[in-house]
């Protein structure tokens, strides 16, 4: 069970997390005799549940690896040489 696959999550992952995370927005907005302070919480973690499942299944549609280590590459084509810096 991989968590990353190809540079971003795997569908099951994506879809479990804006599920859960509606549930958990959902709930905390619905049990109101909950303290205030974990009603706060729930709602924060919710929704942020959902942004993360959200956004990662838009870079999926559009391609984009959030999690991929390709700016490693990137960045190393453009160190300079010691060599070439003396010249």
């Amino acid at each position: 069970m991989k968590l990353i696959d190809d540079g971003n999550f795997p569908r099951w992952l994506r879809v479990a997390l804006f599920v859960v995370g509606l549930a958990i927005f959902g709930g905390s907005l619905a049990l109101e005799w909950l303290p205030r302070w974990a009603r706060l919480g729930g709602f924060l973690l919710g929704f942020g549940m959902m942004v993360l499942g959200g956004f990662t299944s838009r870079a999926h549609m559009l391609h984009i690896k959030p999690f991929d280590n390709s700016y490693k590459k990137a960045r190393k084509s453009y160190e300079n040489d010691d060599d070439e810096s003396n010249k």
